[in-house]
């Protein structure tokens, strides 16, 4: 009955992705139902291995840059999950060799993980090298690489001057808006001012808890238009996950392991107003889900 419901689910979806490998496409879905239904983590993160060391068997022309992707996702959560964070990039940097061929959604999810762990000096060189590689400016994602770069790497560690030049300078010129600049450079600002106000050592780590009763300006003046990029793409994620007609698409779980690791980045806190919508997107998609997966076996039972 297993075969026959999956037999049906593949019958209905026409994967997004340009892949010529079937067994590739259902090795994902099998790791993202690990990670997302059973909660097995370490199982979904050998089957992340899995997939990709399939993947790097392909001829380079039959391998598919989104199901990579799809892999190295499930793949960082779920050692987030098994607390193995530590490892996360170096496991990326595995399967990429070097930093600058790293997508920019993995290097948005690499600089966000260590930012929340308190950890932000492990990407520094890996984004910067990133950054300043000509053949990632045309990237999709660049922009918010760069803001992240200076919001969750440069700022946490005091590097203030590095941050007025990565902002004033060339690279900023060309990259921001001149009014991206100037919010950027008052960020900056703040941020110093915040520092000469309660000076920090800064070779001692800072507490995890210090400052969170506390809002954050810097937080408040750039995270409006960093959240909103974010859910702009969730929400392109979501109507791909409706026009495909399966509810229970490996699309539409990668979706429900990237909102509940924008909830757990993020911290979305249920009084938030911004919060519920994804809330509320998690429950439908899970209902979904769970619809999609029983209604055959209802219809079967119903025949016997």
């Amino acid at each position: 009955m297993t075969a026959e419901i999956g037999s049906i689910r593949r019958s209905r979806f026409n994967p997004p992705f340009s892949c010529s490998s079937p067994k590739l496409f259902h090795m994902l879905d099998s790791a993202a139902e690990l990670m997302m239904v059973q909660g097995d983590f370490q199982g979904a993160f050998d089957a992340c291995n899995a997939g990709l060391e399939n993947l790097g068997r392909l001829e380079p022309e039959d391998r598919s840059e989104e199901i990579k992707i799809g892999f190295c996702i499930l793949g960082i959560q779920a050692l987030a999950e098994l607390n193995q964070w530590r490892g996360a990039f170096s496991w990326v940097m595995q399967h990429y060799g070097q930093q600058e061929n790293v997508p920019a959604k993995i290097m948005q999810l690499c600089i966000l993980l260590y930012s929340k762990v308190k950890q932000p000096a492990v990407m520094q060189q890996a984004t910067r090298a990133w950054l300043h590689n000509p053949q990632n400016v045309r990237a999709a994602g660049f922009r918010l690489v760069a803001e992240l770069y200076l919001l969750h790497i440069l700022l946490p560690l005091g590097q203030l001057d590095e941050a007025r030049e990565f902002v004033s300078g060339d690279f900023g010129r060309s990259t921001f808006t001149e009014e991206q600049r100037r919010k950027a450079l008052d960020v900056v600002e703040e941020k110093s001012r915040q520092n000469q106000e309660d000076p920090i050592n800064p070779e001692e780590t800072p507490d995890p808890g210090a400052g969170q009763s506390q809002p954050d300006s810097t937080q408040r003046c750039f995270a409006g238009p960093l959240l909103h990029k974010v859910e702009a793409v969730f929400r392109t994620f979501y109507r791909k996950c409706l026009r495909t007609g399966s509810n229970s698409s490996p699309l539409q779980k990668l979706l429900l392991a990237a909102i509940l690791l924008y909830m757990l980045l993020f911290r979305l806190d249920s009084a938030f107003p911004s919060s519920y919508m994804w809330i509320v997107k998690l429950l439908q998609l899970i209902k979904q889900t769970w619809r999609a997966k029983f209604t055959h076996i209802r219809g079967q039972h119903k025949h016997l």
